[in-house]
């Protein structure tokens, strides 16, 4: 493998037919975005840290060379993963920001890594040591090989946004990627890691170093994996998804992360060896469980014992399990789908699970996490203990920190490195598939330099004007991308030309001159969204949504109502914005209470019908649970 153009981006294929633009070449400016961004860089960074320090994580490492793990050690056997991708947002924010201090602790953090890496380049605080279970002793579980993923991946942000660093992270994670290839290359182990994340980790290594050996070890990962070589578990090998090749699935499966980190990775080796059967493979598998398996947030994964996709159709709001780091993962699958085949259709999904889960994790002062993301509540949440870790995953509230916590860092990682995820690029000139107020520069290949600037308040208004800010005698393309949800009523205006647009690219090749302009105009109507037939469990209900928003119905905006399960909404209004707010017209119904839930006649089943709620005001999805306990639905009963 040759050295692709250096950008400072999380993946860069080699080959594709979109090719990003890095984070050192767009800003955000303002908006939805900037100020997630913001938070997450003065706030969440600083709050991960703590708790990464006072839960004893980080001096796993110092106990590593001190010969204490055995007996101090602190964390569960992945935990060495969360300082690496703390390592990871940390990188992208110091090349996005310049911060100087966090450069200072990032540094600080990587000698404490770094002293406690073996003279062979094995690196991790849960094996091998004495007193402490074998290396490579529990392949399904321990987790050796998933955490040395995100130390590589924490090492490729740190290459491109300082090339040439001397803190010496590259050449941990060489040393680390070395001891695999050499512990499972093909005369080596012939066994996998549990959870998927080495395969990504090893193509987008190999990318930044040049060296084949990783993308080669990386294949052969993938290939291994579908033969049965874990163990059985109670979930099934499907857990892990190794009772099917990954040529032969037809749809994600199992537990949500590891089959998004999987598929994740199986687009990468698919590109970088141009094997066009593994890409359609996971092309099938993706667009199936877009289509069967995902929540109208873009969420994924069902089953709460295994945090697993369900099977088809078995999407019930108030068991949905949608972690978080699902929908990280397809954030990270989508978008490398995107890079290798330009269908805009992968730019929509990213678009609504960073809007209604990625940014649904966080609180408002990006302090707590929500773990998952239920689209039902139907008892008010219980404030967790500020001073202790989460015991539960599906806390009824955002908490500070879990026993597992693997979505704080994850969604810290994402939100510091989104720039990256904006704009592409191809030999024709610029795509814009996110859109936020900032700019975008790029040079092409043939040394053409161009360069955008947006302003716009989306998601909260439909006007996206894209201003030319270069010149150029020669004509180049500027595409930018309309939502699928925007299927009527989008307009695209040119040199005060207007023509409606539907979903898709919307492309103009032309000779731009600065200070053309191109307006965007999408309909941000609210509007009624209704479910397939097939879920049964929201049959009967409907959603609200606008732009690429989801709402939801939160207690707290409908006083003296008990519960948002008494009201029932009139879908023969439409929603309406009144005030800034998303409003509905609502029925509220007394169900009548039996010593037996079943009735032998309809009526005698049905609640009694009440008031009606005129303009009852909904909340964004992302936003709910920051004004303390409440009950909330997504999915809402019709009236009728």
């Amino acid at each position: 493998m040759s050295g692709t153009v250096p950008a400072a981006a999380p993946v860069l294929p080699i080959r594709g037919r979109l090719r990003p633009v890095g984070l050192d070449k767009v800003r955000i400016t303002g908006g939805f975005w900037a100020e997630r961004q913001s938070i997450n860089g003065v706030a969440t960074l600083e709050h991960i840290e703590h708790w990464l320090e006072r839960e004893g994580w980080i001096r796993n490492f110092d106990l590593a060379v001190q010969g204490d793990l055995s007996r101090e050690r602190r964390g569960r056997e992945f935990s060495d993963s969360e300082i690496y991708k703390f390592l990871e947002a940390m990188a992208w924010e110091i090349g996005r920001t310049g911060d100087a201090e966090l450069e200072t602790r990032f540094r600080a953090i990587v000698r404490r890594v770094a002293a406690a890496q073996e003279s062979d380049g094995y690196l991790n605080t849960r094996f091998g040591r004495p007193g402490q279970a074998p290396r490579w002793s529990d392949l399904e579980w321990g987790h050796e090989l998933y955490c040395i993923g995100h130390l590589l991946q924490a090492a490729v942000a740190r290459a491109r946004t300082r090339p040439g660093a001397d803190d010496g992270l590259l050449d941990i994670a060489r040393r680390a990627a070395d001891n695999v290839c050499e512990t499972f290359g093909p005369d080596g182990i012939d066994g996998l890691c549990g959870h998927p994340e080495i395969e990504p980790a090893l193509v987008e290594f190999a990318r930044v170093t040049g060296d084949d050996r990783y993308l080669t070890q990386a294949a052969l990962f993938v290939d291994r994996r579908g033969h049965g070589r874990l163990s059985d578990v109670e979930y099934g090998r499907e857990y892990f998804q190794d009772e099917l090749p990954v040529r032969q699935a037809t749809v994600l499966r199992g537990h949500a992360v590891r089959a998004n980190y999987l598929a994740a990775g199986a687009t990468d080796v698919a590109v970088e060896l141009k094997d066009a059967s593994l890409l359609e493979a996971v092309r099938n598998q993706w667009k199936n469980a877009v289509a069967r398996r995902t929540y109208v947030t873009g969420g994924q994964g069902s089953r709460h014992q295994d945090e697993a996709f369900g099977e088809d159709w078995l999407l019930a709001p108030d068991r949905a399990y949608s972690e978080t780091c699902a929908g990280v993962g397809s954030v990270m699958l989508a978008w490398r789908l995107l890079l290798a085949d330009g269908d805009p259709r992968y730019a929509d999904l990213i678009e609504r699970t960073l809007f209604n889960v990625v940014s649904t994790s966080p609180s408002a002062d990006g302090r707590s996490f929500f773990y998952t993301n239920t689209l039902h509540r139907r008892e008010l949440g219980t404030l967790p203990d500020a001073d202790r870790p989460s015991l539960r995953a599906a806390a009824s509230l955002r908490a500070p920190w879990f026993e597992v916590s693997c979505c704080p860092t994850n969604v810290a990682r994402t939100l510091a490195s989104l720039t990256a995820y904006i704009a592409t690029s191809d030999d024709e000139g610029l795509q814009l598939h996110q859109y936020m107020p900032g700019t975008v520069e790029h040079r092409l290949a043939d040394g053409r330099d161009l360069c955008v600037s947006i302003a716009t308040d989306y998601p909260h208004d439909g006007q996206i004007h894209v201003r030319i800010d270069s010149d150029d005698d020669r004509p180049w393309s500027l595409s930018l991308r309309v939502p699928g949800w925007a299927a009527q009523g989008a307009t695209v205006t040119i040199d005060g030309d207007s023509r409606p647009v539907g979903p898709g690219f919307v492309t103009e090749n032309r000779t731009w001159r600065r200070g053309d302009e191109v307006v965007l105009s999408l309909p941000m109507a609210p509007r009624f969204t209704y479910p397939d037939a097939r879920i049964d469990s929201v049959r009967g209900c409907v959603a609200v949504e606008r732009g690429p928003l989801v709402f939801a119905l939160e207690s707290v905006d409908v006083p003296g109502v008990d519960s948002v399960d008494e009201l029932r909404v009139d879908d023969s209004q439409p929603p309406r914005l009144v005030d800034g707010r998303v409003t509905v017209r609502c029925r509220r119904v007394h169900p009548q209470d039996h010593g037996w839930p079943y009735r032998p006649d309809a009526a005698g089943a049905a609640p009694i019908v009440g008031e009606v709620l005129d303009e009852v005001a909904l909340v964004e999805y992302h936003a709910w649970a920051n004004r303390g306990p409440s009950t909330m639905r997504v999915w809402l009963p019709m009236d009728r």
